[in-house]
């Protein structure tokens, strides 16, 4: 099994950023497309972004275009999620999960991946 850790979450005033990390541990996130995800409280976890294996092809759901981007530096074995403009309906704790098969070519949806982290907490509020 694939181990990715989530880290930089937190507390938020609204039109604040926050910058989310995933980091791999135990592999190389080299061969892998990395997707985020996001949970909050009586909902289904729902896509967010996810980012090819080469960098060169990112997704990202209507609600966060244009607020989020999605990078990655496999030199250091993470992938980033920049979240500027932050709102209180991003409330929820987010998820990095593996796409070992779409390439980031799929429909950003839970059973495309696998491998999830253990998620971390962002509240945006005053």
């Amino acid at each position: 099994q694939l181990h990715l850790v989530e880290s930089g979450g937190g507390l938020v005033q609204p039109g604040g950023s926050l910058r989310l990390s995933c980091e791999a541990s135990g592999f190389s996130l080299d061969y892998y497309a990395i997707g985020w995800f996001r949970q909050a409280p009586g909902k289904e976890r729902e896509g967010v972004s996810c980012i090819s294996i080469s960098g060169g092809r990112t997704k990202y759901a209507d609600s966060v275009k244009g607020r989020f981007t999605i990078s990655r530096d496999n030199a250091l074995n993470t992938v980033f999620l920049q979240m500027n403009s932050l709102k209180p309906e991003d409330t929820a704790v987010y998820y990095c999960a593996v796409d070992a098969i779409w390439d980031c070519e799929g429909y950003l949806t839970v059973p495309e991946f696998g491998d999830w982290g253990q998620g971390i907490q962002v509240t945006v509020s005053s």
